[in-house]
């Protein structure tokens, strides 16, 4: 469990400087915020299938949130975290306070998403893609992996990420690994465990929504859109946010005219915890 820059530094050139057949080590990174679930054991399975090397991040990005109390609520599990990743075999696993990584704080410059940033997810936080850029950046300056490892949950934030390493010249590759789901098919994550039983039935519904849009997707981008919220209506705990059909390779809404694969996002509040979840579809 590494806590300083410093020590990351020392330990990759260790790591990298290792005699091994065929040459360097390959790097893959696996950035996360902690309170590890399944979702985060397969994306650190693919990383370990691409690279003999796997660094695996725990650090609470204070820029992906809007207040010090939004950050200090976000559940931590260290002890369960640091027990997973020795069971997982990790190579390296950096936990650094936010002092350590980010010494000027919430002040420090920052990369911009610009206006896709403020799309979907960036409409009610626009802060969030900032942050969530800045501290992937700066990851990538440190560990310099050769593959970064996304779940396609955050599928927007894998979309501007791979755009940044592509803008700054970062020379990464990135892979991304299917949503891992619950039995009613509610993506695996920190926030499902802490709904009560009525709020996670309203929940469930939100993978419904985005199976409605898949099967009305040969009728065009409306009918889609159209199941999916007739597919939510009369379920009064969901507070539905966005709900969107985008072009993967712009991650712009698509127009009507559009055929072919498309990506149907949505996002919802329920019993006071956000949710996002997406699904691909092909429009004719």
């Amino acid at each position: 469990m590494i806590r300083t820059i410093s020590d990351l530094r020392t330990r990759l050139a260790e790591a990298r400087g290792a005699d091994r057949p065929g040459g360097a080590a390959r790097v893959a990174l696996v950035s996360t915020l902690g309170a590890l679930h399944d979702g985060h054991v397969d994306l650190i399975r693919t990383a370990r299938e691409r690279a003999d090397l796997v660094v695996v991040s725990t650090f609470v990005n204070p820029l992906r949130f809007r207040t010090a109390e939004e950050t200090a609520a976000y559940p931590r599990t260290p002890d369960a975290d640091a027990d997973l990743l020795d069971e997982l075999g990790i190579d390296l696993v950096f936990a650094p306070t936010a002092g350590e990584f980010l010494p000027a704080g919430t002040a420090t410059t920052r990369v911009s998403a610009g206006d896709l940033g403020l799309r979907y997810e960036g409409r009610t936080r626009p802060f969030y893609f900032d942050g969530v850029l800045t501290v992937e950046a700066k990851l990538f300056h440190l560990i310099r992996p050769d593959v970064a490892v996304y779940g396609e949950r955050d599928l927007q934030r894998e979309f501007l990420v791979r755009r940044m390493i592509r803008d700054l010249d970062f020379g990464i590759e990135t892979a991304l690994v299917p949503t891992v789901r619950a039995e009613d098919g509610l993506p695996i994550s920190s926030r499902v465990g802490l709904l009560e039983p009525a709020d996670r039935r309203a929940a469930a519904k939100l993978p419904v929504a985005l199976e409605a849009a898949a099967s009305n997707a040969d009728l065009g981008v409306d009918s889609c859109i159209a199941a999916a919220q007739s597919s939510l209506m009369g379920e009064p705990r969901i507070g539905l946010e966005y709900l969107s059909v985008v072009d993967p390779e712009t991650f712009l809404p698509v127009d009507d005219g559009h055929r072919g694969r498309a990506i149907a996002l949505i996002a919802a509040t329920v019993g006071g915890h956000r949710f996002i979840d997406n699904a691909e579809i092909s429009l004719r």
